[in-house]
């Protein structure tokens, strides 16, 4: 899946590689959370957009947000079916710039986080769909999630699924939804190819969304890993009844 993510290109470079007309000037991200607003790449009368949306989908359909499940990703596999996207995977395609994204394995009894990005360092583009839901006293929020696949063999070492990644050279017919036919963009959802990722481990700061600087995407040594460690508590001593124990020994 893909929990977090992050952007560090500069707004300019960004604009130049997904060619939206909007020149929106943003900082960078290094720790985007779902329900934040995120930026979303559309098209709209045969021109490129840049849009805000909140992270997690809400379908037109849903009557009280509050009761519906946060959807953050689209299984790949089962997008053409599932009721809150098999529409908007036909008609409502975009593309979601980043740097990179974290994720946790499981290592040694606790989740080690890492920070996953392109080998060439270069941005990429998230295939998403988006919706835009209207609430009883008409307001409207643009909600978004993010379409993941099966990981391939090498990215499957850190979790069975990943983002979805589109190449530039297929921006125009992902995000191409004037037609009913998605036959042309079903080949695209698939993972990234084997070594088009790296990763390395990086600190638990950034379990904590709060923590947004450019301290979490460093490599952190296994000294360093092993010193984020929690350390077992402590067992407090048990007094035997009738001692002479003065309590200091004792939790209270």
């Amino acid at each position: 899946m893909c929990g977090r993510f992050v952007i560090t290109s500069a707004p300019a470079a960004l604009r130049q590689l997904f060619g939206y007309i909007e020149q929106p000037n943003f900082p960078p991200r290094y720790n985007v959370a779902p329900t934040q607003p995120i930026p979303v790449v559309l098209v709209e009368n045969s021109t490129r957009h840049f849009r805000l949306m909140r992270w997690g989908l809400l379908p037109s359909w849903v009557k009280d947000p509050r009761g519906f499940t946060l959807l953050i990703n689209a299984r790949s596999e089962t997008v053409l079916e599932k009721p809150a996207f098999k529409n908007a995977i036909r008609r409502r395609r975009g593309l979601i710039p980043a740097d990179g994204y974290y994720e946790w394995k499981a290592e040694g009894g606790r989740k080690q986080p890492y920070f996953i990005h392109r080998a060439d360092g270069t941005p990429l583009g998230f295939a998403a769909l988006f919706e835009t839901w209207a609430g009883p006293n008409g307001e409207e929020l643009d909600t978004v999630a993010i379409v993941t696949a099966a990981a391939s063999e090498d990215l499957a070492a850190l979790h069975d699924r990943v983002p979805v990644t589109i190449s530039p050279r297929d921006f125009e017919r992902w995000l191409d939804s004037r037609g009913d036919e998605i036959d042309a963009i079903l080949p695209l959802m698939t993972a990234p190819r084997i070594g088009e990722f790296a990763w390395h481990p990086v600190s638990t700061r950034v379990n904590r969304v709060a923590n947004d600087d450019d301290q979490l995407l460093l490599p952190i040594s296994a000294e360093e890993m092993a010193a984020e460690t929690p350390k077992p508590k402590r067992a407090a001593r048990k007094v035997e009844a009738g001692s002479a124990d003065d309590g200091q020994g004792s939790l209270f």
